[in-house]
């Protein structure tokens, strides 16, 4: 069976949430987690085995500045809320970030007669996916 093109999900639909508020500015999201394998030689076997290590969490959230609102949290931790929700899709889903930390601040970034973007990259420590897509 060939892929159904509508069901392809859309960024376009894309939402980014801060402490429940939806950031209308924001229209990149981007979170990956990295897993740390530690690596076991054992004797007798000339295959390097891995065991699971650490995980480490990292981001880039980008945009339109419309408020002052990160640089006002400093680098307290927060939570994000991703949801994608594309209407021909098989359902919606929503990945919460946990105790996210900005990497840095950006206090200013601009040149007259253009819009002023925002990029926070950051760091997290766990996530929860909610409402996982998953086709009939």
């Amino acid at each position: 069976m060939s892929l159904d093109a509508s069901r392809v999900i859309l960024g376009t639909y894309g939402q980014v949430y801060i402490g429940g508020k939806w950031q209308t500015n924001f229209n990149h999201l981007e979170a990956t987690v990295e897993l740390q394998k530690r690596e076991i030689n054992l004797a007798g076997d000339i295959w390097v085995r891995h065991k699971k290590g650490p995980m480490k969490g990292t981001g880039t959230m980008s945009g339109f500045k419309v408020t002052s609102d990160m640089i006002a949290n400093g680098f307290e931790k927060f939570d994000i809320m991703s949801k994608l929700e594309d209407p021909d899709a098989y359902g919606f889903e929503r990945i919460h970030l946990l105790n996210v930390m900005p990497d840095k601040l950006q206090l200013a970034n601009w040149t007259a007669g253009e819009e002023v973007k925002e990029e926070i990259t950051f760091t997290f420590e766990g996530y929860e996916l909610l409402d996982p897509i998953s086709a009939p």
